[in-house]
C-alpha cells in the first residue's frame, strides 16, 4: 500500500516537473527586433499611418493639373492633382494616390502639405532633398522623394498644358509630357537603383500600403 502510494506521488512530482510553464505570455514571447522600424524617422511613421489628402480629382478639369509617375527601382507608382485658383497661380487643393512602401506614402503625403498654398513657382522649386530631410530618409529611400518631387514638376507641367495662356514655371532638370507624366532624370534614378543594391535592405517598413491610382 506504501508502496503503491510512493508510485502514485512520484508520478505526480514528475507531471508536475514537465507541465509547460503558466507564466503569462508576453514572459515567454521572444525579443522581437524593431530596429527595422525604428530607423524611421517618427515623422516617416505618421504619414505612413496617417497619409493627409488621400484621394483624386477630376483630371478634365480646366483648374487642374495632374502627375502620375513612376520609380523604376522599385515600382512605386504616384498620382497627384493640384487644384490652381487662377486668379493668383497658387494651389488651393491637393491630393494625392500611390501604390507603394511605407517611404513612398510618407512622401506623397508630406508633398501635399508642403506645397498646399504655394505659387505654381514655388512648388515648381520644390526639391527632393527637402523632402528627404524632413522625413530623414534612408539613402536607400531616397529615390522615393525623387518620386514626389517629378510629380509635383509633371502636375504643374499638365495644368500649363491646359492653360497654355498662364506664366509659364521654370521646370529645369526635368523633361515633362503634355499628358501629366514625367521622364525622371536618368543620372538621378541611375544612383537610387545603386543605393538600392548598396545598402542593406532591412530598413525598408515590412508593410506595404496601396491606395487605388483609378
Amino acid at each position: 500500500m506504501f508502496s503503491r502510494s510512493l508510485r502514485v506521488a512520484s508520478r505526480r512530482v514528475l507531471a508536475t516537473s514537465v507541465r509547460p510553464s503558466t507564466l503569462p505570455a508576453r514572459q515567454l514571447a521572444p525579443a522581437v527586433s524593431v530596429g527595422a522600424t525604428r530607423a524611421y524617422h517618427e515623422k516617416v511613421l505618421d504619414h505612413y499611418s496617417r497619409p493627409r489628402n488621400v484621394g483624386s480629382m477630376p483630371k478634365g478639369d480646366q483648374d487642374v493639373g495632374q502627375g502620375l509617375v513612376g520609380a523604376p527601382a522599385c515600382g512605386d507608382v504616384m498620382k497627384l492633382n493640384i487644384r490652381v485658383d487662377p486668379k493668383t497661380n497658387t494651389i488651393s487643393d491637393v491630393k494625392f494616390k500611390t501604390f507603394g512602401c511605407g517611404s513612398a506614402i510618407a512622401s506623397s503625403s508630406y508633398l501635399t502639405e508642403l506645397v498646399r498654398g504655394m505659387t505654381l513657382e514655388q512648388a515648381g522649386r520644390v526639391k527632393n532633398t527637402e523632402i528627404a530631410q524632413e522625413l530623414k530618409l534612408p539613402p536607400v529611400k531616397l529615390h522615393c522623394s525623387m518620386l514626389a518631387e517629378d510629380a509635383i514638376k509633371a502636375a504643374i507641367s499638365d495644368y500649363y498644358t491646359k492653360n497654355p495662356n498662364a506664366k509659364p514655371t521654370n521646370l529645369a532638370g526635368t523633361e515633362a509630357k503634355t499628358d501629366g507624366q514625367l521622364i525622371s532624370d536618368p543620372d538621378r534614378d541611375e544612383n537610387a537603383r545603386n543605393n538600392d543594391i548598396v545598402l542593406p535592405s532591412i530598413l525598408s517598413i515590412p508593410a506595404v500600403l496601396m491606395y487605388s491610382l483609378q
